[in-house]
C-alpha cells in the first residue's frame, strides 16, 4: 500500500483551510463570503495577495472608479445591484478592514507541521501559477467534493 503524501504547512504550493465562519457579515467580499477559513501563513499570505490583486483591478461604472471586488458584487449580487454606487464603495471598504482584521487575528498551524493529503480535516488546494494567474486545484477527494458543492450552492444562490 502506498503511502499518503505529507504536504508541510509552510509550502506555499499548497493552499490549507478549515471549513469554518468569520465574525463579520460579508455582501461584497468573497473572502468573506466563503466558508474556507486558512489555517496556515502561507495560505494566510495567498489570501492577502489574492484580495489585494482583486482590489488593484480598476473598472469604470457611472463614471466612477472602482475596484475588483465592487465591479464583481454588481455583476453578480442582486441585493449590491439596487445600492447606490456610492454606498456600494464604502460597504466594499468596511468589509476590507473587517476582512483583515479578521485575517490578522487567525490562529493559524506552526509552520513546523505537516498533514496528509488524504486528511478530511482540512480542505486542501494545490496552487499552480498560470501566466500571471494563480489556480486552487483540489488537492484530495474530500476537497473536491467540498469544492463541487460548494459551485452548486453559489450557482442556486445566484438563480
Amino acid at each position: 500500500m502506498e503511502k499518503p503524501e505529507i504536504i508541510n504547512f509552510d509550502n506555499i504550493n499548497y493552499a490549507i483551510y478549515k471549513v469554518g465562519s468569520w465574525k463579520n457579515h460579508y455582501e461584497i467580499n468573497q473572502i468573506g463570503l466563503s466558508k474556507e477559513v486558512p489555517v496556515t501563513k502561507a495560505t494566510l499570505h495567498h489570501v492577502k495577495l489574492s484580495m489585494d490583486e482583486i482590489r488593484k483591478s480598476e473598472f469604470d461604472i457611472d463614471n466612477k472608479t472602482v475596484n475588483g471586488f465592487v465591479a464583481i458584487a454588481l455583476q453578480l449580487n442582486p441585493k449590491i445591484q439596487k445600492m447606490d454606487l456610492d454606498d456600494v464603495i464604502a460597504l466594499e471598504q468596511k468589509e476590507y478592514e473587517n476582512i483583515l482584521e479578521e485575517l490578522d487575528n487567525l490562529e493559524l498551524l506552526s509552520d513546523d507541521g505537516s498533514i496528509s493529503l488524504d486528511t478530511e480535516d482540512y480542505l486542501i488546494f494545490k496552487l499552480e501559477k498560470e501566466c500571471h494567474v494563480t489556480n486552487s486545484i483540489p488537492a484530495n477527494l474530500h476537497t473536491k467534493k467540498y469544492y463541487v458543492d460548494e459551485l452548486k450552492r453559489i450557482e442556486k444562490s445566484l438563480s
